[in-house]
């Protein structure tokens, strides 16, 4: 089994990249499924099919070359198959606040259900063998990082709050039911949640599977693209899911020699060497702009053909963690595997949210997580192979204090 992610910032490329690598793996003999996480589905668009195939299909993948699924998850069908008893709760309480009813159902679909539904897919086609290669086309980034965060979240719920409120509504409910007029949800709710988060057991340590799911960050060589592509990178680095390459889309050729280009074509050329420094070692794969837009299975054939070449797309493209965060005793440490560096010259420089490392001949440029950016003390010293970054006297000691 294997999942690929593309992820980035919306406008990128990502459908385009993820339906062209499903071509391409679907070539290669294996059953494979593209699915779009993005709630604004346009897989369909980029193969070019007829709306009305998929309102048959109702969210469920549909056919669409030998070895080739596609799914567009439709969110009406998932919260009748999965959210039925907690939506129905939901859009009760909702009322009680003298909502209008259609309204009501509506607001009661809350941010989570239709990632939750992909990740019960997900669940299900990895452990019953549905398809060989699972592509994942993302929304943009934010919501990507909701989504890998959903499993975390719903366990931590579970673990914590759901027991004590399915009790509490056990025992207080039915005096509550005589006093107040909101309702208290009953045996069937936290049913149906319970019934849920057992089928969701097990998703997360796919997710983190390095030899079963990887990560590939779509960019275009922008300066905002750019920064976005390090925040993705920095959040799916926390996560630990191992992100293996980077895809930077609409690269203008050197053959076009038109002036009006030439500064254009300077400012992307800066950009992609500063991607290189940015994520190294991940590699970069630059793929050129089309002439024409990428529409339809033969137009996406030929992009997979530009993008790997004779790579294997289902290949890990890249082995090991660039760098990894670890948090003791309420301080942080960032370490990076340098195994040829230097004791001399270790070089560091926080500017805002973002760290500047230099030993020697290499450079790194980190972007931090907030916590971390609030340090007041960055130290660093080789460890072996190691380098390790020390970050102190950031928000939680300030906390502490108080």
């Amino acid at each position: 089994m294997r999942i690929v992610f593309y992820a980035g910032k919306g406008g990128v490329g990502k459908t385009s990249i993820s339906a062209a690598t499903g071509i391409k793996a679907a070539e290669m003999g294996y059953k494979t499924v593209v699915m779009s996480l993005d709630v604004a589905h346009s897989l369909s668009d980029i193969f070019d099919l007829q709306r009305g195939l998929l309102d048959q299909n109702k969210g469920k993948p549909i056919h669409v070359h030998k070895n080739l699924w596609i799914q567009e998850l439709d969110i009406h069908e998932e919260i009748d198959r999965n959210w039925r008893d907690i939506h129905k709760y939901l859009s009760m309480l909702l009322r009680t606040t003298g909502l209008d009813e259609i309204l009501a159902e509506e607001l009661a679909i809350l941010p989570g259900m239709e990632e939750v539904s992909l990740l019960l897919y997900i669940n299900r086609y990895v452990k019953g063998n549905e398809f060989d290669v699972i592509i994942l086309d993302c929304a943009p980034t934010g919501e990507s990082i909701r989504f890998i965060s959903i499993p975390t979240a719903l366990e931590w719920y579970i673990k914590k709050l759901f027991k004590m409120e399915k009790t509490l509504a056990k025992y207080v409910g039915p005096v509550a039911r005589r006093v107040y007029d909101v309702p208290i949800p009953g045996d069937e709710y936290f049913d149906a949640i319970e019934y849920l988060f057992d089928r969701l057991n097990g998703v997360d340590q796919i997710l983190i599977d390095p030899k079963i799911t990887t990560v590939r960050l779509i960019a275009n060589p922008e300066k905002v693209v750019l920064k976005e592509t390090q925040r993705a990178f920095m959040y799916f680095s926390l996560y630990r899911i191992h992100i293996d390459a980077i895809i930077m889309n609409r690269v203008l050729p050197e053959s076009l020699n038109d002036q009006y280009f030439q500064q254009w074509r300077e400012s992307q050329q800066y950009y992609l060497e500063k991607a290189k420094e940015y994520f190294s070692p991940i590699p970069v794969f630059p793929v050129k702009l089309f002439r024409e837009e990428v529409l339809g299975y033969e137009s996406l054939r030929k992009l997979s053909k530009q993008i790997y070449g004779d790579k294997n797309p289902l290949g890990h493209l890249f082995e090991g963690e660039p760098y990894r965060w670890i948090k003791e005793n309420g301080e942080y440490r960032l370490s990076i595997r340098l195994p040829f560096a230097s004791k001399d010259g270790v070089e560091l420089n926080k500017i805002s949210d973002e760290l500047i490392i230099r030993v020697g001949a290499f450079k790194r440029q980190v972007l931090l997580p907030r916590h971390v950016a609030a340090a007041k003390s960055v130290k660093a010293r080789l460890e072996g192979q190691d380098l390790c970054v020390y970050f102190k006297g950031g928000e939680d000691h300030e906390q502490k204090r108080k």
